[in-house]
């Protein structure tokens, strides 16, 4: 569930002597389960001799982006964007091609930079759904503290006057460094059900996730528990709030967030109602399984191939369910890892080391987030979920797959009697909820619509039914 983003800020650029001219522009693309995110990397040499560097990301509309620092040096390329936190090295070889590694987060992706790719276009991204200002209604930046963690999280709260008591909904993100807006590939999703909501009288606090945008903490140590922590800490800022009606404190949890929604709701009188958009209603290590089952059939991978990957990573699914150690989880990783490689070459990428592959992969699954994803099942914690409950899904969504989770999510709220409950999937909306092809991720960014009028309807008309 992993939603891919790249974060790219305006940082100070930092220059090296040249070793050799490489003046130009580098392309080569990402390719982040099934989406290709296409990378242009302009290398000038000033006139003092040093290198300078700014990236594009066409896939996302984004150009000249500043480069914090780069060097190249014994045919080495290396740069980096540090508040990001994402790095890049790369050899160039006699066919003038840089084979190199890509950097994030933790994780690492071969990327190819190379002067003979055609260049992508800038997209020109439309979006006729995102709202521009200035907004009809009253719109305020806030910063409120988690006293559990000590840390302050900043988020928007849109109303539709300045005075007054309205009900609120929490916009919770998906998995991911996600801002306020939800951002991914171009698209604000969160931005755009803000402004629809709140144009029809419904205040909404949308923040951005601790160790993200304006909001302190650690991103990379966090899990969904202490994303759960941060909604509390939302409610009690709201409540503190007189321009909020307490009784009508709503949660709208969007994939990972449909997961933190229940977490929060659960025994809680704070929590008036909560919609699941993609929430999840199985198990992490069963939800990721199913999930790259499903993108990689979208995306026409043969099927020898689905059922080879999807084995491989049952496998080491297994061992971070059953191994709590750290450091011996580390050990049995590699171990399984290289016998699997020795048995195998073609898991990996071609362009990527055996010793990148592995350590990627060890990274992403030893990291405190994805331990308790594999193991938290949400149906445990949805039976103590009393309030109206709201769970929509889109027929095609390839990574939370309607069917399964919906089931998933039923069962769980009906094992706590829970009544007033209202399941329904929405034909032809992918994960984003956008009318869709096939559902693939490789469709998102190629997609106009933001969000289906249609679900923001079901959502509309759900809150009015609770705010009577």
């Amino acid at each position: 569930m992993k939603k891919p983003a790249l974060l790219f800020l305006t940082i100070a650029l930092s220059t090296h002597l040249l070793a050799q001219n490489i003046d130009g522009a580098w392309s080569g693309a990402l390719d982040i389960q099934g989406i290709k995110l296409h990378l242009v990397l302009n290398i000038n040499t000033s006139s003092n001799k040093k290198l300078n560097a700014t990236l594009d990301s066409p896939d996302q509309g984004a150009k000249n982006l500043p480069i914090s620092s780069i060097n190249f040096e014994n045919s080495v390329l290396k740069f980096a964007l540090s508040m990001a936190k994402i790095e890049y090295q790369g050899t160039l070889g006699s066919d003038s091609v840089f084979i190199g590694t890509f950097k994030q987060n933790g994780n690492i992706l071969p990327l190819n930079l190379s002067k003979s790719m055609s260049t992508p276009e800038l997209k020109k991204i439309i979006h006729p759904q995102e709202p521009v200002e200035p907004f009809p209604y009253y719109n305020e930046d806030v910063t409120f503290e988690n006293s559990d963690s000590k840390i302050s999280l900043a988020g928007t709260l849109t109303l539709p006057k300045k005075e007054g008591n309205y009900p609120v909904v929490i916009l919770i993100a998906g998995s991911g460094p996600n801002n306020r807006d939800e951002n991914i590939l171009g698209h604000k999703p969160f931005l755009v059900i803000a402004d629809f909501l709140t144009r029809n009288n419904i205040g909404v606090l949308r923040c951005d996730k601790r160790g993200i945008g304006q909001s302190k903490g650690d991103y990379k140590t966090a899990t969904t528990a202490d994303f759960a922590s941060d909604v509390r800490a939302a409610i009690n800022y709201l409540k503190s709030r007189k321009e909020v009606n307490v009784q009508k404190i709503g949660l709208i949890g969007h994939s990972e967030g449909g997961i933190i929604a229940p977490l929060v709701a659960a025994n809680n009188r704070d929590v008036a109602f909560i919609i699941l958009l993609a929430g999840t209603g199985i198990s992490g290590d069963s939800l990721l399984l199913l999930q790259s089952e499903m993108i990689q059939r979208a995306s026409k991978v043969d099927e020898n191939t689905i059922k080879k990957t999807v084995a491989f990573s049952k496998g080491a699914f297994a061992i971070v369910r059953k191994e709590n150690n750290v450091v011996e989880l580390n050990k049995e990783l590699n171990i399984y890892f290289i016998e699997k490689l020795k048995a195998d070459s073609t898991l990996k990428p071609e362009t990527m080391s055996d010793s990148n592959f592995i350590k990627s992969n060890t990274t992403r699954l030893t990291s405190p987030w994805m331990r308790y994803f594999l193991n938290y099942n949400p149906e445990i914690i949805l039976k103590d979920v009393k309030c109206p409950t709201l769970a929509l899904n889109g027929s095609k969504d390839t990574q939370v797959p309607a069917a399964a989770n919906l089931a998933a999510i039923k069962s769980g709220l009906a094992r706590g009697k829970n009544k007033n409950v209202t399941i329904k999937e929405l034909p032809n909306l992918n994960h984003l909820f956008q009318e869709c092809t096939t559902g693939a991720p490789s469709e998102y960014s190629e997609i106009e619509q933001t969000f289906s009028p249609i679900a923001l309807t079901e959502i509309l008309n759900f809150v009015h039914t609770q705010i009577k």
